[in-house]
């Protein structure tokens, strides 16, 4: 049996002008760049395909704006639908919608917020992300079997910090971590190959790398 691979991409660039930690919050749209790397994702794709290679027949997309706006392109490409699942939308955190320096965090207000950094208490807990986001991917997992047997390929549209705990927690690594040192860029594609329901392999690439240089590096959460 050949695996089925669920590929976790990260959305482009977002427009964000204040630089605000943008979180779950509304209408927040790509960028012109962020709109160029998700034609990006969509043309390696079909790049592959062309060439003889399995091309994904699942998409899956988180239901924020910036999300949807990625899977587009990959779904004008490839023809599929883009399926709207709750489960891979942005982690919870307490500092969304501001500008989080140095200078906001010293406020007396937040500082009940940082009572447990390894769970984190600011936000949501990132064992509840990466059950979340693994129900989701084992979903799309069984899904793209339905439609492409052995090999089939999936692809879920979702954000940085729940990718990354996923990656972790399927890695069989510790989830709390150092935010600067997450191997998650923007259009980034971190691919889990399943079998059955098992993950037995995790790749990870960057089909948007040329248009990282100069991109936004404010996290979502």
């Amino acid at each position: 049996m050949s695996p089925v691979t669920v590929h976790l991409l990260r959305h482009g660039e977002v427009f964000n002008p204040d630089g605000v930690l943008y979180g779950r919050l509304p209408e927040f749209h790509l960028s012109e760049r962020g709109q160029a790397m998700a034609v990006m994702v969509a043309e390696h794709f079909r790049e592959i395909q062309n060439n003889g290679g399995g091309a994904p027949v699942y998409l899956v997309a988180s239901p924020l704006t910036r999300a949807q706006e990625t899977a587009q392109p990959l779904a004008t490409a490839l023809g599929l639908e883009i399926v709207t699942d709750p489960r891979i939308i942005e982690a919870e955190n307490h500092f969304e919608g501001m500008k989080v320096n140095r200078a906001e965090l010293r406020r007396p207000r937040h500082w009940r917020h940082f009572t447990n950094p390894l769970r984190p208490s600011w936000g949501e807990p990132y064992a509840a992300q990466a059950q979340r986001m693994l129900e989701a991917a084992r979903d799309a997992r069984r899904r793209a079997y339905e439609l492409g047997g052995d090999g089939a390929q999936a692809v879920m549209v979702s954000h940085q910090l729940p990718i990354w705990s996923t990656r972790r927690s399927a890695e069989g690594r510790r989830l709390w971590h150092d935010p600067r040192n997450r191997e998650c860029t923007l259009a980034s594609l971190t691919s889990l190959s399943f079998e059955g329901d098992d993950i037995v392999g995790v790749n990870y690439s960057e089909p948007a790398a040329a248009l990282l240089p100069g991109a936004a590096t404010t996290p979502g959460a």
